[in-house]
């Protein structure tokens, strides 16, 4: 809780459910890896928050953009970010939106497939492409293996057939995965890719760059490391496998920049027990999984909640869960959280640390409910 949320909450009493994010978080967040991490160029990756107000901030800091579709390129865009400074990072586009990319001046694209190969050879001709490798993303809260990238022997021959389709073979990506705990990741990850650095210059490909990804965690439940010794295991792990000899780096930060800088506030709608003899109560809240919470999907991503008012008195064990009519929407109920015995329908409850994947994830109109609204301050 910032004091600009904390004044805005106070003042404006908005409507729950709702997004407040204080846009100095999110500068000082991107300050601070520029600091600890210099080397590596930013892409903010759009689909962690994309609202206007988070793009034009990143864009007069200098930050560069990831994004994943059109719609995210055409909002780039529009906050007047030159096309040199996008990159189309989704592996999974189709052609006509490669081809729209290409036209409005985008020349970096991510691929992991021999068919998406080809659609940028078709569409983006001369364009510089980089092959996502696949990672294990162990130690990750909220993991991005198994959909995304291919393994080093197939991206070794397909950037040998980008170089052959005309393309330009420039660098590869990994992602360890998101809310990623474990330093030894990006260790594991730039081994990897260093070697194939190694193979393709040996096949006279000179790779020019290394897409470190995402994966700098938020403050959730979870302890995590600052952001330095992140940026010191990297450049560890850099120096350790290139030596001297140190592609050009890009980072695509997302979580790490925006996730901190928001406090979702909620109503409690309802205090209910399955039974007599149960001692568990079952608090449903005004927002869940559809609302904009996807991320508490098996529980993965474990918010920090506060009580408005503080909670006096003891507390029990609660099942939390949002207000749409379907079973799914439950957050958490293997992971304990603890609320006061008081507890009543009209509390609020303030979920922090809901920058990122709240706005983005919430759904339109399910049940009837309105989209999450956010404020930005």
């Amino acid at each position: 809780m910032t004091d600009k949320i904390s004044r805005f909450l106070a003042s404006a009493q908005p409507e729950t459910p709702c997004l407040v994010v204080d846009l100095d978080v999110i500068a000082g967040n991107y300050h601070a890896l520029r600091h600890y991490l210099p080397l590596a160029e930013v892409f903010y990756a759009v689909k962690a928050n994309p609202a206007p107000e988070v793009i034009a901030l990143l864009a007069g800091l200098g930050s560069s953009f990831d994004t994943a579709s059109r719609p995210e390129i055409e909002a780039v865009l529009a906050a007047g970010v030159a096309p040199g400074r996008i990159s189309f990072g989704n592996t999974i586009k189709k052609l006509k939106d490669i081809a729209w990319a290409y036209e409005r001046g985008v020349r970096l694209f991510a691929f992991d497939s021999e068919a998406e190969l080809d659609k940028l050879a078709e569409a983006a001709p001369g364009s510089k492409v980089f092959c996502r490798l696949l990672m294990t993303c162990e130690g990750a809260e909220w993991p991005l293996s198994r959909k995304f990238g291919c393994e080093a022997d197939m991206a070794r021959a397909l950037m040998l057939k980008a170089r052959a389709l005309g393309l330009v073979p420039y660098g590869l990506s990994f992602h360890v995965g998101s809310q990623q705990t474990r330093l030894d990741q990006w260790d594991l990850a730039i081994g990897r890719a260093a070697a194939l650095f190694r193979d393709l210059a040996a096949e006279g490909i000179a790779l020019a760059m290394l897409n470190l990804g995402g994966g700098l965690p938020a403050r959730y439940r979870d302890d995590v490391a600052p952001v330095e010794r992140y940026a010191g295991a990297i450049m560890q792990a850099m120096t350790d496998h290139f030596g001297n000899d140190l592609p050009q780096m890009i980072t695509e930060p997302g979580r790490s920049l925006v996730g901190d800088s928001g406090i979702l506030e909620t109503e409690v709608v309802l205090v209910s027990r399955k039974s007599f003899a149960d001692d568990e109560r079952w608090v449903y809240l005004d927002v869940g999984k559809f609302g904009g919470l996807a991320e508490t999907m098996d529980e993965a991503i474990k918010y920090r909640l506060q009580l408005v008012g503080g909670g006096e008195g003891p507390s029990g064990p609660v099942v939390l869960a949002g207000p749409t009519c379907d079973s799914a929407d439950i957050l958490y109920e293997k992971h304990q959280y603890q609320m006061p015995l008081s507890l009543k329908p009209g509390d609020r409850v303030r979920i922090l640390s809901t920058g990122a994947y709240t706005t983005s994830y919430a759904a339109v109109n399910f049940n009837g409910f309105a989209p999450l609204k956010a404020y930005f301050v």
